[in-house]
């Protein structure tokens, strides 16, 4: 699928924490932890606990999420389909849509059971 103007401003204005509660119930269902999650959330963005849990209490929305984020050198390496949409192969325009669906990703891949080291590529 191809991704329009019209759909990456929708990302760009919902608010992260309106998202994480789905991404909580997504890898507790399957029995990964919250722990795990931060951890996946902190390798692909920067973001510590303390940082991630003010982020949410602003109630940022995606767009300012990933402005603050200082994303992972490796997450160019995070590919597949999500969602629908092929990673690799969303245009340069669609940036912010790409890192939204890296985070989605990384959380399927845990909630799937992969094991951390893949999850966090090391190259």
């Amino acid at each position: 699928m191809k991704v329009t103007p019209e759909k990456n401003e929708q990302i760009a204005k919902m608010t992260f924490s309106s998202i994480y509660p789905h991404y909580v119930n997504k890898v507790e269902k399957k029995g990964r932890t919250i722990q795990e999650l931060h951890q996946v959330i902190e390798w692909l963005t920067g973001f510590d606990e303390d940082s991630l849990q003010k982020l949410i209490e602003e109630q940022v929305t995606f767009e300012t999420f990933f402005q603050k984020a200082e994303l992972h050198p490796n997450a160019h390496l995070i590919k597949g389909v999500i969602c629908g949409y092929r990673i690799e192969e969303i245009e340069d325009e669609f940036e912010l849509y790409r890192k939204c669906r890296y985070l989605d990703k990384l959380v399927d891949e845990l909630a799937k059971g992969r094991k951390m080291e893949k999850i966090l590529r090391k190259e």
